[in-house]
């Protein structure tokens, strides 16, 4: 059967229960030093066995970090450590962690040098990148996304981590905390008089002075975590389509206009990576975005920075925050 969400009445009822689990420091508790040895399977099919939980890990991609430093496992690698700092800094990290390199193309010889227990990987990087990673260290895979079934994904990407880690009590309550803090933020919305509110959230970059628009349809895990609070995607019905792993679309300026006019527009830039904040001050005197009535209504709304988008229940438990406060002020 498939996991979701708020599946019992008694979430609901938790409902006061903070997510104070994600992003914290404090080290994993749950396995013995002594553990004998773990073989873990991942989502590529591949059975990996560990010496023991392991405890010297290198993340290619910030959700396999973030998901690490939740589960209270300080990376020792990570991939682009400033724009992890940046772009994730609800889930800040912990330690010392070496830079290896981008996501796209780590470093092998710096991964080699720290000579970690255990590489997590995602089905983004190459084939050929995974291979060699193989060969230094224990290499797990975790899949980057899947349109549509996007809550199940991030929860597998946890319990694997967790697994491999040591950490299955920790992953479980985590789950459990953001259930209780989507079903507190649903709550809020209804007793606010807002379910069933229009959202279209996007991001959007500047490329040779032209504007591109990115979509986050239904099938987008920011698509996901609004479905569950009770709100209705305002993508759906202009024919805009999400890729088949993170459900983005793609349009332009004239794109907008095909939102419904009772919508509200929220996004997430960030200030400290010096990005052109394309909704907030790149489109200002733009007459086509000017004219929309969510614009002059004045419900485009810029969420907290340092929230992944892409990422785990960390990201996803600050994203309701901010969201529901958007919604609802």
């Amino acid at each position: 059967m498939k996991r979701r969400l708020l599946a019992t009445t008694a979430i609901a009822a938790a409902a006061a229960l903070a997510l104070t689990a994600c992003g914290s420091t404090q080290a994993a508790t749950d396995a013995s030093p002594s553990a004998a040895k773990i073989t873990v399977t991942d989502a590529q099919g591949t059975k990996v066995t560990l010496d023991g939980p392991a405890k010297k890990v290198v993340g290619t991609e910030w959700n396999v970090v973030e998901d690490l430093e939740t589960l209270g496992v300080a990376p020792a690698g990570v991939a682009d450590v400033t724009g992890y700092s940046q772009w994730d800094s609800k889930v800040p990290l912990t330690g010392d962690p070496k830079d290896i390199g981008t996501r796209g193309e780590p470093s092998t010889d710096t991964i080699a040098s720290i000579a970690p227990d255990l590489i997590v990987a995602t089905t983004d990087l190459k084939d050929s990148v995974v291979t060699q990673l193989r060969k230094i260290a224990p290499t797990i895979v975790i899949a980057s996304a899947k349109s549509g079934d996007q809550l199940d994904t991030i929860k597998d990407t946890l319990d694997l981590i967790a697994e491999a880690t040591g950490t299955t009590a920790k992953a479980e309550s985590v789950w459990k905390a953001l259930e209780e803090k989507i079903a507190e933020g649903k709550q809020e919305i209804a007793d606010a008089g807002k379910d069933g509110t229009k959202v279209a959230f996007a991001d959007g970059y500047v490329l040779s002075n032209q504007v591109t628009i990115r979509p986050y349809t239904a099938g987008s895990l920011i698509g996901a975590v609004n479905e569950e609070l009770g709100l209705e995607n305002a993508w759906t019905g202009t024919g805009i389509e999400g890729d088949a792993a993170y459900g983005l679309g793609s349009t332009d300026v004239e794109g907008l206009t095909k939102l419904p006019s009772d919508t509200q527009f929220l996004y997430i830039d960030n200030a400290k990576a010096s990005e052109d904040d394309v909704f907030g001050k790149t489109l200002a005197s733009n007459a086509v975005w000017k004219s929309l009535p969510f614009v002059e209504q004045d419900h485009v709304h810029r969420l907290d920075d340092g929230i992944w988008m892409f990422g785990g229940p960390g990201a996803m438990d600050a994203y309701v925050d901010a969201a529901v406060a958007a919604l609802t002020k």
